[in-house]
């Protein structure tokens, strides 16, 4: 099962939450001084406290920002019907 990062951005005066792909998509849509935090300040904040196992959210008195994984499906489209075909064979002829 693959897995991608997802950003949880919570603002807290309007409750309103939007999901972005990355901390930069994020700061597409939204400036370091709405939020109250700059882009690189939140990716190191996010290092520091996987680096110690803590649960990745940043707060503050605006907003409260999360940073997950969703899991996804892994998907066939695109990929060649031979390709596909010959990693069946090699799994031993389990679907995966």
């Amino acid at each position: 099962m693959a897995n991608r990062n997802v950003i949880l951005l919570h603002l807290l005066e309007s409750d309103t939450y939007e999901f972005y792909g990355s901390p930069a998509s994020l700061f597409d849509k939204h400036e370091a001084n709405e939020l109250l935090i700059a882009q690189t300040s939140l990716n190191n904040h996010f290092s520091k406290m996987a680096a110690q196992g803590k649960e990745l959210v940043y707060r503050n008195a605006y907003c409260e920002i999360r940073k997950g994984e969703v899991y996804v499906k892994p998907s066939t489209r695109g990929r060649k019907k031979e390709y596909i075909e010959k990693e069946i064979e090699i799994k031993g002829g389990r679907v995966v």
